[in-house]
């Protein structure tokens, strides 16, 4: 990116978005063989993640953890269901909601997806110091 005064570059957003789009490029493409979209991934680790911490997690749950849209969660979560990587059963407590666990098939898969995921971001983030990355996002998501 060539920079010039007064240019997008200037701008700590605009950095923010080519950065972020790069990263997310790059998470696309070594997903792509595991056949999940970036969502899917993120949904899916999510779940897993909940599912191991000894909760149940329903849909609203899971769109929270990730930050994601109720709604389009739902329709993620069909897609993952479709493919046989977790269930969706009517919750025992509310007969609105629905619980989400993982298949074996979508556990494994989430632990290849993890390591083809840690994988990019080692690669992707070796210029800085990735504790004063994560401690800068932090702080950036958690005003």
């Amino acid at each position: 990116m060539t920079r010039r005064p007064g240019s997008p570059a200037d701008s700590p957003g605009f950095l923010l978005w080519r950065v972020t789009h790069d990263w997310q490029r790059a998470v696309t493409a070594a997903l792509a063989p595991l056949d999940l979209t970036h969502v899917q991934f993120v949904l899916l680790a999510c779940a897993g993640w909940l599912t191991a911490q000894g909760l149940t997690p329903n849909q609203q749950d899971l769109a929270h953890e990730a930050g994601t849209d109720i709604k389009m969660t739902s329709q993620v979560l069909k897609t993952l269901e479709s493919k046989g990587l977790l269930t969706r059963d009517p919750s025992p407590t509310d007969a609105r909601a629905k619980t989400i666990k993982p298949t074996k098939t979508g556990t494994r898969l989430t632990r290849q997806a993890i390591t083809a995921v840690q994988a990019v971001d080692e690669a992707f983030f070796a210029p800085v110091s990735i504790p004063h990355l994560q401690k800068t996002l932090t702080h950036l998501a958690n005003p």
